[in-house]
């Protein structure tokens, strides 16, 4: 596992670094003063990013933003204060988990694993809502083409069903793809 650390305070990460190597972890990555987040993870493809946030503003979840609308990763924030609206404007940027730093540097590895698993599971059913909002679009597609095979060639439901399905056999495609054409062709004006 490779990990980005984007702390400015040089103890701290120096601290965080060590705990990540007695847990195994020896691919670490720094980001240096002046380095875009995004940039370093393009360079890098980092599998986690550990955040630290000693002054929490808003502005600062820019490069976070950017790096969740890009190259989604597993992303851990550590801050110095409890602070309940930037923790939500944190989590909308992209932030799996977010925890509030005390005197002492935590355990890392559990904090990385289950941002990795919370991270993975967000992945997941983002992927689901889309294929879900896909196969919506496609059937309502379908329906929109069947009521102009009802409405122009007289047939009913199923046999406009059946007419739809049977073209795009014949024609090696897709039905949804079949039923963009006889809507493309209702559109056209005629001649």
């Amino acid at each position: 596992m490779k990990i980005l650390l984007a702390d400015d305070n040089q103890a701290r990460a120096e601290t965080v670094s060590r705990s990540l190597e007695s847990a195994g972890i020896v691919q670490i990555v720094r980001l240096a003063p002046g380095q875009r987040l995004v940039d370093v993870v393009k360079a890098e493809s980092p599998d986690v990013l550990i955040v630290d946030m000693s002054r929490s503003d808003r502005d600062s979840l820019d490069g976070i933003r950017e790096v969740t609308e890009h190259h989604p990763r597993p992303i851990v924030m550590f801050v110095d204060h409890d602070d309940p609206g930037f923790m939500e404007a944190a989590i909308a940027a992209g932030v799996s988990s977010y925890n509030l730093l005390g005197s002492a540097v935590p355990d890392v590895k559990p904090i990385v694993q289950a941002a990795v698993a919370i991270f993975r599971r967000y992945q997941k059913v983002a992927n689901d809502l889309s294929r879900a909002e896909t196969s919506l679009g496609e059937r309502s597609l379908i329906q929109q083409a069947k009521s102009i095979l009802m409405r122009q060639r007289k047939l009913d439901e199923p046999r406009a069903h059946r007419w739809l399905r049977q073209r795009a056999m014949n024609k090696g495609r897709r039905m949804v793809d079949v039923a963009r054409d006889v809507i493309a062709a209702e559109k056209e004006p005629e001649k």
